[in-house]
């Protein structure tokens, strides 16, 4: 359990670091590509430390479903 977290817990901070360094770089799906990581953050997130891997199908669902939507409808505007 202990690993587990602290392995989420190094994951998330090389993403964050990840998306910082992308964060300087020019180009045209920059956004979309920290978007992307904020997204995994998201999940990693609500799974591991708001215990939803335990959850209801439903509820892995919606939370799926959410980003799913959120990042389709910020892609289009960007």
């Amino acid at each position: 359990m202990k690993t587990t977290i602290s392995l989420t817990w190094l994951i998330l901070i090389v993403l964050t670091i990840t998306s910082a360094y992308i964060s300087n770089l020019q180009g045209t799906y920059i956004a979309f590509v920290i978007l992307i990581l904020a997204a995994l953050k998201f999940l990693g997130i609500a799974f591991q430390f708001m215990e939803l891997k335990k959850a209801h199908v439903f509820w892995k669902g919606i939370i799926i479903g959410f980003v799913v939507i959120f990042i389709g409808i910020i892609s289009v505007v960007i």
